[in-house]
């Protein structure tokens, strides 16, 4: 069979699972692994190995780039500290704790082999967390959009850090020497370079599409920004995770708002929400055909201690950093710590890293059944009981009301904007009177009942009417910051000025922050 039939019999396989996924309201990712662990059973036709080489030349860049684009840096870096937290430290004492508490417990159970060393390099290898299930069920629930960003934001960082730490257990662990300080310098480097690589590309490319608007050419160039980045740094031995995801946050937060026009914006977010769908159903159903459930079966014990292992891990790390939070602007509640940590999923990087290790190392079965025990078991036991977690926790209840406001605002927003767009029309004579009045109407309708929705729904929370006050002097204080800007440019203010109002401008931005985390 060739690779042009499988790859046909794979999309038509995702396309119907998802088509039985949204009939039965089942998260997406969770029924592909189930398709192909049944379909991988039957031995219908041999699959592509999900191998390191397949997914980092062509799933891991797409997919995190695809998020970073879309994820708001704003919201990102309100949420920085917790965020870098988690993916930073959170990473290294999870793989600690992970370790100290399975190597003692596999060799209770009669898995001496597993000492601390393999089980530090387990802990490494299963550290990065795959949110894309997650992340889908909160956007179809409603969940708070900062709980969205907090879960995002750390994988796109521990994707990296994770592969960056397992890198160094296994060097140190296949004779190489790594030291404290060496591992700290080498840390710093990895991840840094890695950053600088992606920005530099970033800016580049979004300084070419803001001299372009050419929509399938701009589409060319963050194809090129996400998959150049990440080979660029990785061909240097430096993070290609980081490299990507600092990329398409510099072109989703720059080069989309200053330098795309609206149609070329929606033609560059419809291809790359495209091709996250299909890389996402492809790289899940890969992950059903690599399960061998006899195998998972023989060895349930280590597997299940594995699991506990790692998770009590996450629960720990996220319980230290809600308590170091505690008593700053992004303190997160002790309902939105239990989601964060049952939202730690785990998925296809494990296994490519897992399948990566040396065949001659005498511990690498081992870790393979436990690795892809612990990855069915996230993806399926916590992918599934996710939504009535959420319930359970009221955090879609209590967030209910504000998804219903968001879409009445944005409801709204679009009329008026159409409404704007009409009467250009109407003043170029390009639409006929009759026919613009008539449109005009039904706008201007939709646009009336909006704002009498939104006015109903304020005067039953003053906590959204608060949130609109604060959306509205966020986007005041950025035009006085443009006109400031301006007036500086042409040479109507001097530099004593000019910092003085910037500063003021700034410090207002920072209250007003502050007020919106209070």
């Amino acid at each position: 069979m060739s690779w042009v039939t499988v790859l046909l019999l794979l999309f038509a396989i995702s396309t119907g699972v998802a088509l039985i996924a949204r009939r039965i309201k089942a998260p997406y990712t969770v029924a592909l692994v189930f398709a192909g662990i049944f379909i991988g059973s039957s031995h219908a036709f041999e699959p592509p190995h999900l191998t390191k080489e397949l997914l980092y030349s062509l799933f891991l860049p797409g997919l995190v780039f695809e998020a970073a684009f879309h994820l708001d840096a704003a919201s990102f870096f309100r949420n920085k500290w917790a965020i870098v937290s988690l993916a930073l430290p959170g990473v290294a004492a999870s793989m600690l704790i992970t370790a100290t508490v399975l190597a003692p417990g596999a060799a209770a159970l009669g898995f001496a082999a597993l000492t601390f060393g393999p089980a530090l390099l387990f802990a490494g290898l299963i550290a990065a967390t795959d949110p894309i299930a997650v992340v889908a069920l909160f956007k179809s629930l409603g969940a708070p959009k900062r709980l969205g960003v907090l879960v995002e934001g750390e994988s796109l960082l521990n994707d990296g850090t994770a592969v960056v730490f397992f890198t160094m257990v296994s060097t140190s662990l296949f004779g190489g020497e790594v030291t404290a300080i060496g591992g700290v310098i080498e840390f710093v480097k990895v991840v840094g370079m890695g950053a600088l690589i992606g920005a530099t590309l970033g800016l580049a490319v979004s300084a070419v599409i803001a001299r372009v608007d050419a929509a399938m050419i701009e589409i060319t160039l963050t194809t090129i920004a996400a998959y150049g980045a990440f080979e660029a740094a990785e061909h240097f031995h430096f993070s290609g995770v980081i490299a990507t995801v600092v990329s398409g946050m510099i072109l989703g937060n720059y080069a989309r708002q200053k330098g795309m026009s609206p149609t070329t914006r929606v033609a560059v977010e419809t291809f790359w929400e495209y091709v996250a769908f299909a890389l996402n159903s492809l790289v899940f159903l890969l992950i059903g055909f690599e399960v061998h459930l006899e195998a998972l079966l023989a060895s349930w014990p280590i597997i299940v201690l594995a699991y506990l292992a790692v998770t009590l891990g996450r629960t720990l790390v996220v319980g230290l950093v809600t308590a170091a939070l505690s008593r700053t602007r992004e303190k997160i509640s002790f309902r939105w710590s239990l989601v964060l940590v049952w939202g730690g999923l785990r998925g296809a990087l494990s296994m490519v890293l897992v399948l990566a290790l040396p065949s001659d190392f005498a511990q690498r079965e081992l870790l393979v059944t436990m690795t892809f025990g612990v990855v069915l078991l996230s993806l399926v036991g916590q992918g599934l009981t996710m939504g009535p977690l959420l319930r359970a926790l009221k955090v879609i209840d209590a967030n209910a009301k504000r998804h219903g406001y968001e879409r009445l605002r944005g409801g709204l927003r679009a009329s008026r904007a159409a409404l704007e767009a009409l009467q250009k029309l109407l003043d170029r004579g390009v639409v006929h009177a009759s026919v613009g009045a008539a449109l005009k109407k039904d706008y201007e309708a939709s646009a009336h009942a909006a704002e009498e929705a939104i006015a109903g729904l304020h005067l039953d929370s003053t906590e959204l009417e608060q949130e609109e006050r604060l959306s509205t002097q966020r986007s005041l204080l950025a035009v006085e910051k443009a006109a400031v800007l301006e007036a500086q440019r042409d040479g109507l203010l001097a530099e004593h000025a000019f910092s003085e109002l910037m500063a003021d401008i700034d410090a207002r931005t920072v209250e007003l922050d502050g007020a919106g985390h209070d």
